[in-house]
């Protein structure tokens, strides 16, 4: 039984307690968050509340902690509950910049503790299908990754822009999808509505293996997207992340592991399958894997490493859109 609380019961946050507060092997101890409201939903629900995370951290025994406050204070709390011991789960992105992020990192290192970073669409089980037949060779050669993540301006968001918030996902997805490192990268991003920083990115990637990756994100569309696509020599699989399904579309031209691809002439429509899915919540499943790594002393799935990838490519996509040029980043971590 692993005695946990939960930090910030924004929109994330309660999420957290209510998943915690319904497994087995999770004692959900006490949350915290210093406004009334919160606390008022926290008491409806028969959870112990604190209005600090030093009064928290210093009243109750707890083995680890979810961090879901504003990314600003990623930093602040993450520490404290290193420094006491805890295993933490922060949310993405795991810090504001490459320097708090290194901070977090280093202390969880000397401590021997777990951080775990909260890139939560890596337990979409559509996302975890899709790997498993990119990996099983379904689309041979892998061509291009096109993601769409738009929506509405979300009200909870004050302290970073759309790359940081959105883009962070695709950028974990695609790394875990393709298995390699981003190369090259182009970013054009503009602030169309939010008054402090972008609402929206268009981006082209270019992985070390060769795949193209195209990102468009936005706080700015009236409806709610998440879709990925994966294009291959064999065909195209086709994620939907909120309905959790896969598709494949075959070209009909590359059927068969006995046709080599310098006789493949063109792309024709082929067959349409549907892969099995066994749908489930992927913040549940990312809370189970993180209670198991706190467990078994393991590893996280997606740890820090994970989340100092995210965010540095984040941020390079917002200095190419600032600088108006194309960032050469192999150059950069050449020896």
């Amino acid at each position: 039984m692993i005695r946990i609380g939960v930090v910030g019961l924004g929109v994330m946050g309660r999420s957290h307690a209510r998943v915690l507060d319904d497994i087995d092997h999770a004692n959900l101890v006490a949350v915290c968050d210093p406004a009334e409201e919160a606390m008022a939903w926290a008491r409806k629900r028969r959870l112990t509340g604190y209005r600090s995370y030093r009064e928290l951290f210093d009243h109750e025994r707890l083995d680890a902690v979810t961090v879901a406050v504003p990314t600003r204070f990623h930093l602040e709390v993450g520490l404290a509950a290193i420094e006491r011991g805890l295993h933490v789960l922060m949310e993405k992105p795991i810090a504001t910049d490459l320097v708090e992020a290194h901070q977090l990192v280093a202390a969880a290192k000397k401590r021997g503790t777990v951080l775990a970073i909260g890139h939560v669409e890596r337990f979409n089980p559509a996302v975890r299908e899709l790997k498993k037949q990119l990996d099983a060779g379904e689309l041979g050669r892998i061509f291009q990754v096109h993601s769409r993540r738009q929506g509405p301006f979300p009200s909870r968001i004050r302290d970073v822009g759309a790359v940081i918030d959105l883009a962070t996902h695709d950028l974990d997805v695609m790394r875990y999808l393709l298995g390699v490192e981003v190369v090259r990268l182009y970013a054009e991003t503009e602030r169309r509505i939010h008054t402090e920083h972008e609402d929206m990115l268009n981006a082209l990637l270019r992985f070390d293996d060769g795949a193209v990756g195209v990102m468009q994100v936005n706080w700015l569309t009236p409806t709610k997207i998440r879709e990925l696509s994966v294009l291959g020599e064999r065909g195209m699989l086709h994620l939907n992340y909120l309905t959790q399904d896969l598709t494949f579309f075959e070209n009909s031209t590359a059927t068969g592991a006995e046709v080599p691809l310098s006789l493949l002439t063109g792309v024709s429509e082929g067959t349409l399958l549907r892969h099995i899915v066994d749908r489930a919540e992927p913040l549940r499943l990312e809370l189970e894997s993180f209670l198991a790594s706190v467990a078994n002393n393991t590893p996280p799935e997606v740890g820090s490493e994970d989340g100092l990838k995210a965010l540095s490519l984040a941020l390079d996509l917002i200095r190419s859109a600032n600088e108006g040029r194309v960032l050469d980043l192999a150059r950069r971590t050449a020896p």
